[in-house]
């Protein structure tokens, strides 16, 4: 199976020249086999010299169809090598060149995701420039409030902050209007909103406003150059205690740290929790007043240093006892005077820099792995398959949704032409319904109260389902692209679902009723 596989692909890559090439998998099977059973073959020579005739992006098609874990792996690496490294980094939202880009006239919307509310940003940049930043949370009867804020920071200059709008939907067009139509407004004044995602947020206000989002970042060295590029010097410095800068350093991975194994699913958390900067932030403010006021004789209190980041600051939102388990685990293992020792790290290749200024930090830190394996978050190997598998469905499905759906394409075969002729011949292959009477007969011959019999009855029936559903489809389809009856969303679901190569939905919530 793998040799056929693997002739397939290579033929598809490279071309008729090198299809005979595909018997030297035959003949080297096990070299294939060693490289495919590598933790990271993207990483690893290629058998039988297709190293060197294969190129970054041929690579990355080989590594779809064999290894489909490790696309993401490999389009990284195409990326870099097409673009540049930036753009396969993970971007810090600049909060001040955002609102730099707005004016009066302009909201700034936020759409807010697990674990990434921006409001303490938003208040800290407020306090950076001078400016006076006042909040209201949409919901029920918060209309009134929302427009005495809004009135007064219009008059008198500021920042409003509304958060949660998708709470205050009909509000939003009152919201549009006051913004669009009142001439007399302070130049200081800015509209700041969070939303999550709503299919009736008003289109016009999108389409008015400058709109960002604030995800937590992907990887540790990421998620840590996020952290160090929200902390100061002042706060680096603000205690002269040896301890503070690698217990800071230490919250911060530990912050990313859980943050990072809520990509795994169950095998990270057993619930998904929300953690989010506010943690981070009070973890940093207690560990600060703990040093500010420890006894030098006596030295950190490590229990009680363990016990507020496990079951207060982190553990607060933990309701799972494996989870409260694990999450005082890893501050047993990190927080303790073992971490100030030269040979301590978190994992292989993750340990705590002696650094004295911020930049020094980001410097180390950009020096760290840009793909993190499991193991570093406690992890085995094996909890990235399934994860990275789903980040390349979902990432390749994103691509297909987003393509052009127009009905030509330069003059060759259209869309509907391509459905209509695919329609045709699925039609052809379709098997003939089948016949009540006739299935009855034959199952009243063979035994129809026999309990392997009972189930075939019931599977045929649930079959002719599925085949009535598929012909019906496909005939309404056809008759849908020739203009007989109107396309409608199922249809149109069903010709882009085709064209792709997709299963349409709605014949795959006929086979997950079966």
């Amino acid at each position: 199976m793998i040799v056929q596989d693997m002739r397939c692909v290579l033929d598809f890559l490279h071309g008729m020249e090198y299809a005979f090439d595909g018997l030297k998998i035959g003949r080297n099977e096990k070299l294939w086999k060693n490289w495919f059973d590598k933790e990271a073959p993207e990483e690893e020579i290629l058998p039988n010299a297709y190293d060197q005739s294969l190129d970054c992006f041929r690579r990355l098609l080989l590594i779809r169809s064999w290894c489909p874990d490790r696309t993401i792996a490999q389009a990284r690496k195409y990326i870099m090598d097409a673009m540049g490294e930036k753009y396969a980094e993970g971007l810090v939202l600049d909060l001040e060149m955002t609102w730099e880009e707005s004016d009066k006239h302009t909201p700034l919307i936020c759409f807010l995701s697990m674990g990434s509310d921006p409001t303490d940003s938003i208040i800290a940049l407020g306090k950076k420039v001078k400016i006076e930043t006042r909040c209201v949370s949409m919901g029920q009867g918060q209309e009134i409030h929302a427009r005495k804020l809004l009135q007064q920071t219009m008059t008198n200059g500021g920042w409003a902050l509304l958060q949660n709008c998708h709470l205050g939907l009909d509000f939003l067009d009152e919201l549009m209007d006051i913004i669009t139509e009142t001439e007399s407004i302070h130049e200081s004044f800015r509209l700041w909103m969070t939303t999550e995602v709503h299919k009736l947020f008003p289109i016009a206000l999108l389409q008015m406003s400058v709109k960002f989002t604030n995800e937590p970042p992907q990887g540790l060295r990421a998620g840590l150059r996020r952290t160090y590029c929200g902390i100061s010097q002042d706060l680096l410095d603000v205690s002269n205690m040896p301890q503070w800068k690698p217990v800071l350093y230490a919250v911060a991975f530990l912050h990313s740290t859980v943050q990072e194994r809520r990509k795994y699913g169950p095998l990270g958390w057993n619930i998904p929790y929300e953690f989010n900067q506010a943690d981070l932030n009070a973890t940093v403010q207690f560990v600060q007043n703990h040093l500010d006021d420890m006894d030098i004789k006596k030295g950190v209190s490590w229990t009680t240093v363990r016990y507020m980041i496990a079951e207060i600051q982190y553990g607060g939102r933990v309701t799972d006892d494996y989870d409260k388990r694990l999450l005082n685990t890893f501050a047993k293992v990190w927080f303790s005077e073992n971490m100030f020792a030269s040979d301590f790290c978190f994992y292989k290749g993750y340990s705590i820099p002696k650094c004295n200024s911020v930049d020094q930090y980001l410097t180390y830190i950009q020096s760290l792995p840009t793909y993190d394996t499991p193991e570093a978050f406690g992890l085995h190997t094996n909890a990235d398959i399934t994860y990275q598998s789903k980040l390349a469905k979902g990432v390749l499905d994103t691509i297909l949704s987003i393509q052009p759906k127009d009905s030509s394409n330069g003059g060759g075969e259209t869309r509907e032409a391509a459905v209509a002729r695919l329609a045709d011949d699925m039609l052809d292959k379709l098997p003939v319904d089948y016949i009540p009477f006739e299935v009855k007969e034959k199952l009243q011959k063979m035994g129809a109260l026999q309990p392997m019999n009972i189930f075939l009855r019931q599977e045929i029936d649930r079959m002719q389902r599925v085949i009535t559903l598929v012909r019906n489809t496909l005939i309404d389809l056809k008759l849908a692209i020739d203009g007989t009856i109107i396309m409608s969303e199922t249809l149109r679901d069903a010709l882009d679902c085709m064209y792709d190569a997709r299963i349409p939905a709605q014949w795959k919530r006929v086979i997950i009723k079966r």
